[in-house]
C-alpha cells in the first residue's frame, strides 16, 4: 500500500469474506423473521435535525453530551448523524401521519454513529436491527415483541442466553421510586463517583446501573421498584411475565435494570448470554447482545400526543460474532469454457441455470488447463466443461443434483 493511500477512519470497518457473510446472514435471518410477525419495513434517514435527538435522548444523556456526531449544513441547521432509530421513527410517526396505522409495528436495520472509543464488537461507525410496536398500550404487545426477538436469536444458533427483565412501574410507580431513591443517595452523596452526584438530582436511576466501585456498595441496598408498585402495574408485569412463560420465552428477574430518562415506562430487558456460556466468552465484557423498554413518554417530548410505545435494538456486529463462522457461498455448478468460441454459449447457460434457483460460476479467465484447475479448486458441486469443437463433460462430487441435469441437459 502507497504511503499516499488514507487509511479508514478509526472505528470504522471494511467487512468482508465470512465475516461479511455472518452479517448478512443476522440481517437475512431479523427480515425473514419479523415478517412472521408482520412487522412493516421502514427506512430512516440517516441524519435528522440535532433537536430530535436531544429532546428524544435527553440533555443529561453520554450519547447526547459526549457521543454524537453533529454538524452545521450550508443553512446553519444543526443536523446530527443518527446515533440510534428509536427518535427518528418517533419523529417519522408524527409527522408522516402513521397514527392511523397503530397499533403499528415496525422493523428497519441499517448503520448508526456514534463517537465513543472503539472496542470489540463496538464501533464509532456500527449497525442495528431495530424493531418498534407504537400505538399499543396492551403488556400483548411487549409480549410479541420479546418473543420475535427471542426467536431472531434461537434462529441465528446463539445458545446460552436469557432475557433479563425487570419493571419500572407506571408513571406513579416511578415517581414514588424516583423521589426514594434521590433521598437514600442524598444522605452518601459525598461518597459517589462524580458523574452520580452530578446525576442525582436529574436522573437517579442511572445510578442503579453504575459499574463505578464507589456507587455499587450503596446500590444493593437502595429501594427497590416494586415496594411503589400500584396495582396497575403490577398487574401489567403479571401479565408480561405470564405471557412470556406461555410463548416460552426464557426470562429472569434483574431488578438494578433501568432506564434513565422520565419517559420510559414498565418493561425495561436485555438479552445477555449466561455466564460461562460460550457465548460470554466470545463477547467480554460487552455481554448484552439485544436491548430495550417501553417508552409511552417518548411522542410527549418531541411535541406529540401521549403515544404508548416498546421496542428494542440489537447490534448486528455483536450478533455477527456469535453466529459463527459463515463460509462464503459455493456454486452449485462451475462452468468452464475451455474454448473462447463458447463463451457467448456459457454465458446463455449460467442465464438460464440462474432463473432456475442454481448459483454459477464462469471460467473463463487464463488457459483452458487453469480453468478446469481453479473449477475444481472452488468446491463446486458440479463442473460442466465447455470443449473445442462443441464437446463438452460433466462431473459431479456426488448424486448429481436433478435440477442441475435438467439445467443443463445439452451438457450432462
Amino acid at each position: 500500500m502507497s504511503k499516499n493511500t488514507p487509511n479508514a477512519i478509526r472505528g470504522t470497518q471494511d467487512i468482508f469474506g465470512a465475516d461479511a457473510e455472518a452479517f448478512a446472514f443476522v440481517v437475512e435471518t431479523f427480515e425473514r423473521v419479523r415478517k412472521l410477525y408482520l412487522f412493516r419495513r421502514v427506512e430512516m434517514p440517516v441524519f435528522e435535525k440535532t433537536e430530535v435527538f436531544r429532546r428524544a435522548i435527553g440533555e443529561t444523556t453520554d450519547v447526547v453530551s459526549k457521543e454524537m456526531y453533529s454538524f452545521d449544513d450550508r443553512g446553519g441547521e444543526s443536523l446530527t448523524l443518527r446515533p440510534e432509530f428509536t427518535a427518528g421513527i418517533a419523529r417519522a410517526y408524527l409527522t408522516n401521519g402513521w397514527q392511523q396505522h397503530a397499533p403499528l409495528k415496525v422493523a428497519t436495520h441499517g448503520p448508526l454513529f456514534r463517537y465513543e472509543r472503539p472496542q470489540k464488537g463496538r464501533y464509532r461507525q456500527f449497525h442495528q436491527i431495530d424493531a418498534e410496536i407504537i400505538g399499543a398500550a396492551e403488556p400483548q404487545a411487549d409480549v410479541e415483541l420479546l418473543a420475535m426477538a427471542d426467536q431472531i436469536i434461537r434462529e441465528l444458533g446463539i445458545e446460552g442466553v436469557t432475557l433479563h427483565l425487570n419493571t419500572l412501574g407506571d408513571a406513579e410507580s416511578r415517581d414514588a421510586w424516583r423521589a426514594a431513591l434521590v433521598e437514600y443517595f442524598r444522605a452518601v452523596k459525598d461518597e459517589l463517583s462524580e458523574d452520580s452526584q452530578e446525576r442525582l438530582e436529574k436522573n437517579p436511576l442511572r445510578i442503579l446501573d453504575s459499574k463505578d466501585p464507589r456507587d455499587r456498595k450503596f446500590v444493593a441496598d437502595a429501594p427497590k421498584i416494586d415496594a411503589f408498585l400500584s396495582d396497575e402495574a403490577k398487574a401489567f408485569f403479571e401479565a408480561l411475565t405470564s405471557g412470556l412463560d406461555a410463548a416460552g420465552v426464557k426470562w429472569t428477574r434483574a431488578e438494578s435494570l433501568v432506564r434513565g430518562l422520565d419517559y420510559y415506562r414498565h418493561t425495561a430487558f436485555e438479552f445477555i448470554p449466561d455466564e460461562g456460556s460460550e457465548a460470554a466468552g466470545k463477547l467480554g465484557s460487552q455481554s448484552t447482545i439485544l436491548g430495550g423498554g417501553r417508552y409511552d413518554g417518548l411522542m410527549e417530548s418531541l411535541g406529540g400526543a401521549p403515544t404508548p410505545a416498546v421496542g428494542w435494538a440489537a447490534g448486528i456486529e455483536r450478533l455477527a460474532m456469535l453466529v459463527g463462522e459463515k463460509g462464503e457461498p459455493i456454486a452449485d455448478v462451475a462452468l468452464v469454457v475451455e474454448d473462447n468460441d463458447r463463451i457467448a454459449e456459457a454465458i446463455s447457460a449460467a442465464r438460464q441455470a440462474r432463473e432456475d434457483g442454481l448459483v454459477v460460476e464462469i471460467f473463463a479467465n487464463g488457459s483452458p488447463r487453469k480453468r478446469y484447475d481453479k473449477a475444481t479448486k472452488s468446491g463446486a458441486a458440479a463442473i460442466v466443461s465447455l470443449q473445442k469443437d462443441m464437446g463438452h463433460s460433466f462431473t459431479s462430487a456426488g448424486e448429481p443434483n436433478p435440477l442441475v441435469l435438467e439445467s443443463f441437459r445439452p451438457y450432462v
